[in-house]
This record gives C-alpha cells, structure tokens and sequence, in this order.
C-alpha cells in the first residue's frame, strides 16, 4: 500500500503550484491530463517506500504550458489553468480536502490583490529556470564567483581587541587592565 506526501498549493488567476514533499524521490511518474486529472508516484528513502497521489482538480488544465522540476527534498509543479480565473479550491470534491493537503503560505497571493500587487512578482514561471534554486535539480556551480569579495565585512579578532581596548591604529589607546595612566 503506498502512502500520500505532504502537498502544498498555491494559485494565481492562471497558473496553480503544486510542491510534494518528498525527500530523495526516486521513480517520479507525474500525469497530468487536461480534464484536470493529476496523479504523482515515487518511491523515497533506503527502503524504496511507494508514495502516491491521485487528485481531480477543480477544474481544466493547459498540459502543454505546464513544467515540472525533481529537486532534493521536493518536487514543483506549475500547473497552468485552461481558463484564467480563479479557483474556490484545488479539488473537484466538495467538503474538507484531505489531511496531506496544505496551503503553501509563502507562494500564496490573495485574489483581491490580483497582477497589480508586488507580492509574489517574482514567483512568475514563464522563463524560471528551476536549476539556479539548488533544489538537486541541475548543475549546481560551486566556485562562488557570484560572492562580493569586496564586501567582506568580518573583522580579525585582533581588530574587534582593538575597538574595545579603544585602540586603533596604535594611537589614542586606552590603558589596558594593569597598566597605569600615569607616565613615569
């Protein structure tokens, strides 16, 4: 018997995400038909456990403009919707979702915001490239080429001496503990 992984969603007026939570998957089937029909299969863990998912969406979907990316930990879809509106719920079925459903909060953009709102901008998938996220699903290059060497803002422990001694550069230095002000 197979078991459900945690699934989180969110949705925009024309696209929903969808993020299974599911470590090291392995065998990762995902189907997804335009009536709105998903379902999801792999195996996880060093005992190849089955994990499953079979869901009616709310409603139609755009198969073809629709991506899906393996990481590490997860697995994102982007599911674009057949017709731009937005959804009452992720299921067809009416009543309480089931217990492995959750609202994913950091995607989530209320209705009433709609395109105009700064919130969730940068979420857009139309040109995402999923590899730069480190999700396990690329090449991911590690000479840190990106970093700003120049910004390097971390001091010496002799220089953090320094500032609390009063030192600096050797001049204007307050008396250390045991020494005396006074000059002979």
């Amino acid at each position: 018997m197979s078991r459900h992984p945690t699934v989180k969603w969110a949705q925009r007026h024309d696209k929903v995400y969808i993020t299974i939570e599911l470590p090291d998957a392995k065998d990762v089937k995902f189907k997804l038909e335009p009536e709105g029909k998903f379902f999801f299969s792999a195996t996880s863990g060093v005992d190849h456990i089955p994990y499953e998912i079979d869901m009616d969406l709310y409603e139609k979907v755009d198969v073809n403009e629709s991506m899906a990316n393996v990481g590490l930990r997860n697995i994102c879809y982007l599911i674009k919707k057949a017709e731009n509106k937005w959804w009452s719920r992720l299921l067809k079925q009416e009543g309480k979702p089931p217990i492995f459903l959750k609202v994913d909060w950091d995607k989530w953009v209320d209705e009433d915001e709609g395109q105009d709102s700064k919130s969730g901008a940068d979420m857009d998938f139309g040109d995402f490239d999923f590899s730069k996220l480190n999700m396990g699903g690329g090449d991911f290059d590690g000479d840190g080429a990106d970093l700003d060497e120049g910004d390097d803002d971390t001091d010496t422990e002799e220089e953090n001496v320094d500032e609390v001694s009063g030192k600096k550069n050797g001049k204007g230095a307050a008396p250390a503990i045991g020494e005396h002000g006074a000059k002979a």
